[in-house]
């Protein structure tokens, strides 16, 4: 079943541990003295570059106002479908888990980079909302009251908590009423948050909204203010992220929930796990909680040395660094689930079509075959140590742009040294994850 995430580990990668090990940090460590010596200013996220606009028919087909009717619309009858899989029988044959957890968790990550925050277009609940407001002739930004300016993405920190849990530990949780009652639960309070505060709820209390529009900073294509759609550099749209309350609780559960996932599967957790020294679900949580507790003090060890040379308050630092953060969690995350996505997500999109078990093919997928359409192990292997140090790299060109905005020139590259040895301790954690799984 699809919960073995990844084929490739450290019997098929083609080279060994300790030299794919010492080739990461070389390449960490030649980027810092490389940045240091060449990257004297600032220069991602200054404006000073305005990005391209794409050509005017493309411009034009782009702003058309029936787009996001059209999205909001996709975004209904998806979810409506889907939901007739919660009719269906409870069993391996049915999509809703693969659904959820593949097509959905998964996919998101590539149309995020690829387009953008899809979801804040597709989001079925935002549309529910904009409906009934629209009914009641209500402005759909207005709620009972204004939304506080501290709360910022603390709500979206737990709620991608609570959805990782629902992924990796929760008992049976590829089981039709363990689904429904967690997205049950999610939609009521998503809901009731927007009736509270607001549409603005949903752009930081939402956690999926707040994943894709994190990630989508990454994105090539992107839109200006006045509707605009030009292309930028990537590097650019995530200099761009500001720091708020909960931003670093937010990537930090989503780099700690990737590595927990890769322990999960390591022979030495699953012992752990089998051990019954107590219940497998208090494990699991205990673990996911313990490894995100350490990538945040991590995290915040290395951004406090740096704030402590620069002259800086601990706190913003951690804050303008956290960008920094992201290209690091991409990378986790493409590498973990990239053979999960290709495999599983064939496999579902095969089970869409009958999402009754009545033995019907509504979409004309129910006869497609699983391919491996170039997941071999070698090659997967080789993609997963590639990723995770590109994004290590990206992560270090981040944090050096901001550190040379934050500290005087010298204190910058004095300054960083901490974080040049997060980034170590990062990726050798996840090269390890990585040969252990």
């Amino acid at each position: 079943m699809w919960l073995a995430h990844g084929v490739g580990g450290r019997q098929d990668l083609p080279i060994p541990f300790g030299l794919a090990l010492t080739g990461a940090l070389v390449a960490l460590v030649v980027s810092f003295v490389a940045l240091g010596a060449l990257w004297r200013e600032p220069r991602l996220g200054t404006g000073t570059e305005p990005p391209r606009p794409l050509p005017a028919p493309v411009q034009r087909v782009a702003s058309a106002r029936a787009w996001p009717w059209l999205c909001r619309l996709v975004g209904l009858v998806v979810a409506a479908y889907v939901g007739l899989g919660f009719a269906g029988p409870d069993t391996a044959d049915n999509p809703t888990a693969g659904v959820v957890y593949v097509l959905f968790w998964v996919g998101l990550l590539p149309l995020s980079l690829l387009f953008g925050p899809v979801w804040r277009a597709l989001n079925p609940l935002r549309t529910l909302h904009l409906l009934a407001c629209l009914a009641l002739r209500r402005d759909p930004s207005r709620g009972l009251r204004d939304l506080p300016s501290g709360l910022g993405y603390w709500p979206a920190a737990g709620g991608l908590f609570a959805f990782v849990w629902l992924e990796l530990v929760a008992p049976h949780r590829v089981s039709l009423p363990v689904i429904g009652g967690w997205l049950g639960g999610y939609a009521v309070a998503m809901l009731a948050g927007a009736v509270v505060y607001g549409s603005r709820w949903f752009d930081r209390g939402d956690a999926f909204e707040v994943y894709s529009a994190v990630v989508g900073r990454l994105a090539v294509l992107a839109r200006r203010r006045d509707g605009t759609l030009v292309r930028r550099h990537p590097l650019d749209g995530i200099a761009g992220l500001r720091p708020a309350p909960g931003l670093v609780a937010f990537v930090v559960v989503l780099l700690g929930s990737t590595m927990y996932d890769s322990l999960s599967n390591a022979p030495i957790w699953v012992r752990v796990l089998q051990s019954g020294a107590a219940p497998a679900p208090l494990l699991g949580t205990i673990g996911l909680a313990l490894v995100c507790a350490l990538v945040l003090a991590a995290y915040l060890g290395a951004t406090g040395l740096a704030g402590r040379f620069g002259g800086r308050p601990v706190r913003e630092c951690a804050g303008e660094l956290a960008h920094s953060i992201v290209p690091i969690a991409v990378g986790y995350l493409v590498a973990h689930y990239f053979t999960l996505f290709v495999l599983e997500g064939q496999r579902t999109l095969a089970l869409l079509a009958d999402p009754l078990g009545t033995g019907a093919d509504w979409l004309g997928t129910g006869s497609w075959t699983v391919r491996a359409l170039g997941t071999s192990p070698a090659g997967t292997a080789l993609l997963q140590v590639t990723v995770i140090v590109l994004g290590h790299v990206f992560g270090t060109v981040l944090a050096h742009d901001r550190a040379l905005r934050l500290f005087d020139r010298r204190t910058a590259v004095v300054g960083q040294l901490p974080l040049l040895a997060l980034m170590v301790v990062y990726t050798t954690a996840g090269l390890l994850l990585l040969f252990a799984a």
